[in-house]
């Protein structure tokens, strides 16, 4: 031990934001049911308020060997999620989101890169919207996606004229080196979508170490709207508009976080839909007791949204020459 951390831990140098220094902050529990029994520090920077995960990358337990690569394995494994087809229509109209603010930045026909694809859905909607849409993920759920890494895949300068970045910048362990790639990647003029949580956000803070969007240890970078635009100036890129108002993830993210401060197991639900996780009465119970809090969820995220506080937020940046 040194000063109460464990020597094996990685501790981060430098705010991956602003560059600032970072401070220890807090110790929060594992979102992989697997490693439930795993805490992990997160480092925090008190200039522009983003936070590192502390532990080593892959979900290494501070007590064991490193585990499986998390993002194919438990919520992330290529498996179809319990009741899919009933969400298809709320699927549908995320998606639907999704456009209208890739059309901000591109009109169709624009070549479109969606890094971390995942199950391919939303370019397999970009393209019936009449883009020239094509994605690569780690650990690809569908056909027609290639395999590849923000760090590792290879592609042509200019190759697109906008890159979405859909909750995946939080996962690299080199934010600022995998913009630096996209960067190069884009057309002159091209521009990025990235979404990412907000650390800044009412539900950050009413979820405290169980806030759902936390995700460690799958999640290494937890940034704050000042963090992300920092890292994007710094990068090459000019900040168009950042957007807090969405109904992906937020109001769904602020019921779920109240649920783990109440008693919940982190994110059961989730993981339960997900197949990552048993059956458990008494989670079960929870979770039907507090379908009432649904619309407050949506109704409180909304305001959030309004005072730019929202639970995740969406950034548009546009290539500088």
């Amino acid at each position: 031990m040194l000063d109460g951390v464990p020597r094996r831990q990685h501790v981060p140098a430098r705010c991956p934001g602003c560059g600032a220094q970072l401070d220890r902050w807090r110790t929060v529990p594992s979102s992989e049911p697997r490693l439930a029994s795993a805490d992990y520090e997160l480092w925090r920077c008190g200039a522009c308020g983003t936070a590192v995960t502390g532990d080593p990358p892959g979900g290494a337990s501070p007590d064991g060997p490193p585990s499986p690569d998390l993002h194919a394995a438990g919520s992330y494994r290529r498996r179809v999620p319990h009741l899919h087809r009933l969400a298809a229509p709320v699927l549908g109209a995320f998606a639907r989101e999704r456009l209208r603010l890739l059309a901000r930045i591109g009109d169709p026909g624009a070549r479109v890169i969606d890094a971390g694809a995942g199950q391919g859905r939303f370019v397999a909607h970009a393209r019936a919207a009449g883009y020239d849409a094509w994605g690569f993920d780690p650990h690809p759920r569908a056909t027609g996606i290639a395999r590849g890494t923000l760090e590792t895949i290879e592609l042509a300068a200019g190759r697109a004229d906008a890159v979405t970045l859909w909750h995946t910048l939080e996962h690299v362990q080199d934010p600022a080196a995998a913009l630096r790639r996209v960067h190069g990647w884009l057309a002159p003029g091209g521009a990025v979508i990235v979404a990412v949580p907000n650390l800044d956000s009412w539900q950050a803070r009413a979820g405290g170490a169980r806030w759902f969007h936390l995700d460690v240890p799958r999640h290494r970078t937890h940034f704050t709207p000042a963090g992300i635009g920092r890292l994007l100036d710094r990068e090459g890129f000019t900040v168009l508009a950042v957007q807090h108002q969405l109904l992906e993830h937020n109001p769904f993210g602020l019921w779920q976080s109240v649920l783990n401060r109440i008693g919940g197991r982190p994110s059961w639900l989730f993981a339960l839909l997900k197949g990552n996780a048993h059956w458990d009465w008494a989670q079960a119970a929870l979770c039907l007791a507090a379908v009432p809090m649904v619309p407050l969820a949506i109704a409180i995220e909304a305001l959030a949204g309004a005072r730019r506080h929202g639970g995740t937020i969406v950034v548009l940046a546009r290539r500088r020459l």
